[in-house]
């Protein structure tokens, strides 16, 4: 029998030449794989030299060709100094006449050499803003160029007004032109349609009034002998003309004869008038056009003038004064627009038929002069309505009168207070002021100029005065 520890001696020598083979055969393995790297180093190294000796090569040729360079400089610059030491010799040449010729000048005009370190001479200190002088000179020189300034905006006065009466057209109309582009029409299209309609406006105007005039004017010339009988045999006139003798006096003055070259003189005058007037006419319409057509870049541009941190409210504030300006025009036209309407109503009541569609348009334009329009043209229908029979000329005026009341108190504060939200008292103030600055222009521009001062007023002044 095998004793029990030749057993276990004979298994565990077995066992730990298994665990000894499989060590043997992993670190075989192990070194093949280290053998396949080792190998690629060799190649990836083997490369690398090769590129190493490459890139040798080519510093050695550069490095012959730096020396061919330098071989050229060393020759480049000896020849450079020889021609510096020609040039030197040269200069010292020519410097012995030029120095003697200094000195002769320097001895003849008995003045001192200037030593060359100082050149030009060192500046002085500057001279002090606070001086009596300075501010005395540049206060001079801007007290002139604000009066050259205001000068020649006087000449320019009557192009400025072109320009500023073309340009409250333009944002009055843009309502409309944004109303057809809500439609889905473009922009220049729009443009387009509006100034049609305007320009068909006044051309009905002028051939709705030319009429009425030329017709009042036969009247006038037809009735001309029948005045004439009257004054006459009326014996109150005779009595004054016994008195007075104003009959004897005007056939003095008809025929005097200065009297043509002052008739003639008048008719120059009136067709220079005429002719400004339908000149001043077109540049507007031009104006009006090329303002609408490019209002949205103005605005753009005007705005890009602002500080970037305050553009935004700046926008907002000049959007809504345009608004209110545009808000204004479309008022003041529903307001012609309603005297017009009930100014024709009446004239076909009265029996003036003929001169109805005519003398509605003079009350409907009439009516976009602020205080004043609605009276000038109650004024001319009475003139027109005197004309056909006494009656018909008080009924005119009492009509007259009395709309201007209801427009005055009813229809212009219900439809204004939407538009440009502004008291009455300062629209009259402003409507004063301005008509006094620049006539009806200035009448007609002032409430929308109130209504944007304003909306400045609230939104700037009142609120910094809040905050503070």
């Amino acid at each position: 029998m095998t004793p029990a520890g030749d057993d276990t001696s004979t298994t565990t020598p077995d066992r730990d030449l298994a665990e000894a083979t499989r060590e043997a055969q992993e670190a075989a393995a192990e070194a093949e794989q280290a053998a396949d790297k080792a190998d690629h180093s060799a190649d990836v190294a083997a490369k690398s030299a090769e590129q190493a000796n490459g890139s040798a090569d080519a510093a050695g040729e550069s490095a012959d060709k730096a020396d061919e360079s330098a071989d050229k400089a060393d020759e480049s610059a000896d020849k450079a100094g020889e021609a510096a030491g020609e040039a030197a010799e040269s200069a010292e040449d020519a410097k012995a006449p030029a120095d003697k010729a200094d000195d002769d000048l320097a001895n003849e005009l008995l003045i001192e050499e200037r030593h060359p370190d100082v050149g030009m001479g060192l500046p002085g200190p500057p001279l002090r803003r606070s001086s009596p002088f300075m501010f005395g000179f540049f206060a001079a020189l801007g007290v002139l160029v604000a009066w050259g300034l205001w000068n020649a905006a006087g000449r320019a006065s009557s192009v400025l007004i072109l320009l500023l009466v073309s340009m409250f057209i333009a944002v009055g109309l843009n309502p409309l032109v944004e109303w057809f582009m809500r439609r889905g029409l473009k922009r220049g299209l729009s443009v387009a349609v509006v100034f049609l309609l305007m320009i068909l406006a006044v051309a009905g105007v002028g051939f709705a009034i030319v009429p009425v005039v030329t017709d009042q004017i036969d009247s006038l010339i037809r009735n001309a002998p029948q005045w004439l009988d009257l004054v006459q045999k009326s014996k109150t006139l005779d009595e004054l003309d016994n008195r007075y003798h104003y009959v004897q006096k005007a056939k003095d003055y008809i025929q005097d004869p200065a009297l043509a070259q002052r008739a003639f003189g008048g008719i120059l005058g009136v067709g220079k008038v005429v002719a400004n007037a339908l000149f001043n006419t077109f540049t507007i319409l031009i104006l009006t056009l090329y303002f609408l057509a490019s209002l949205p870049s103005v605005k753009r541009a005007a705005y890009s003038l602002v500080p970037r941190t305050r553009r935004t409210r700046v926008s907002i504030l000049g959007d809504e004064v345009l608004a209110r300006v545009g808000g204004y025009v479309s008022g003041q036209f529903t307001v012609a627009l309603c005297a017009g309407f009930c100014m024709f109503v009446f004239l076909e009541i009265v029996g003036l038929r003929e001169y109805a569609v005519a003398l509605a348009i003079v009350v409907m334009f009439t009516a976009f002069i602020p205080m004043v329009g609605g009276l000038i043209g109650v004024v001319l229908v009475s003139l027109i309505g005197f004309t056909d029979s006494l009656w018909t000329g008080v009924a005119c005026l009492a009509y007259g009168i009395i709309y201007q009341q209801i427009e005055n108190y009813v229809i212009a504060p219900r439809i204004m207070r939407r538009a440009v939200d502004i008291p009455g008292a300062v629209t009259v103030i402003a409507a004063l002021i301005g008509g006094a600055l620049l006539g009806v222009v200035g009448a007609l521009l002032a409430i929308p100029s109130a209504a944007a001062i304003l909306l400045i007023i609230r939104e700037v002044w009142v609120r910094k005065a809040d905050d503070s």
